[in-house]
């Protein structure tokens, strides 16, 4: 009975205190929802007094449509919009980011590579930013990304249920049991990438990716594979391409001495002490 007495004084003082972390990321949690809520009422203002005919067909208005949706049965509660938002925002924001800092480690390391993406990029956009209709020729800068990709793939597994029993090869899997497909094992087996796995090789994808993985789809899915892959990689690898274009413009990048190789996975993978690199100005006037 003491017990419960406590356990309940616990429960009751736990709601009237709460460490200063806990209600630092709740009022941030509201912050994002407030700036989330202001950008759909913005939307929204603008389709009521005629300034739009709709909500758009992007992403946010997609999710708009789904949140007005007549039927109350596939309706979108605001919460949902909310979160849908802030998901698709962190997931782009967090994989690009650190797909971009692996980037620059390695180009810091392979001179040579960062020289051949500099080229490239010159030859194609001069000293004017990126333009979209471009960003298809940058054949080596892809080769490049795809290589980090293999190397420091977003995430280490891919989870997946099997709905049904299943057989694969010899392997019999029952329903209703959760896999974790070991993505970071298959990107670094030998078998699969020869004895060289662990080297950055860009030339690896210089024929495409199917090539690189002698036609086996499983080789190679750093935005998953199937149905259920990443909706944002094409948007995620223009970003990539867009960023890292105007920084070979602008600079060279050599590792800095301070620099610790600790990649550690935080859901996506990260280097534990960040990306310290030097970067020098290609011109004198910068």
């Amino acid at each position: 009975f003491s017990s419960y007495i406590w356990l309940t004084l616990v429960c009751f003082y736990s709601k009237l205190w709460k460490p200063a972390d806990l209600l630092e990321s709740e009022e941030l949690a509201e912050e994002i929802k407030d700036c989330v809520i202001k950008i759909v009422r913005k939307r929204e203002d603008k389709a009521v007094n005629g300034e739009a005919d709709s909500f758009d067909n992007n992403f946010l208005g997609l999710l708009i449509n789904a949140y007005h949706d007549s039927d109350e049965n596939n309706r979108l509660s605001l919460e949902d919009l909310v979160d849908e938002c802030k998901t698709f925002y962190w997931t782009g924001h967090d994989t690009v980011n650190a797909l971009l800092a692996w980037v620059l480690l390695l180009l810091a390391i392979h001179g040579d590579w960062q020289e051949k993406a500099r080229r490239e990029v010159i030859d194609i956009f001069g000293n004017q930013n990126p333009h979209p209709e471009s960003i298809a020729k940058l054949k080596t800068m892809t080769m490049i990304i795809y290589e980090t990709l293999r190397l420091y793939g977003a995430t280490n597994g891919l989870p997946r249920k099997v709905a049904r029993e299943v057989q694969v090869g010899k392997l019999v899997m029952p329903a209703n049991i959760d896999l974790l497909i070991a993505r970071a094992a298959l990107h670094h087996d030998p078998q699969l990438w020869g004895d060289d796995v662990h080297l950055f090789k860009p030339e690896r994808f210089a024929e495409g990716i199917a090539k690189a993985t002698n036609y086996n789809a499983a080789a190679f899915f750093p935005f998953g594979l199937g149905p259920r892959f990443c909706v944002g990689m094409t948007f995620a690898t223009m970003e990539t391409k867009i960023a890292l274009s105007m920084i070979l413009q602008r600079y060279t990048i050599t590792l800095s001495p301070a620099y610790v190789h600790s990649p550690i996975p935080i859901l996506t993978l990260h280097p534990e002490h960040g990306i310290q690199v030097i970067l020098e100005s290609l011109h004198n006037d910068a």
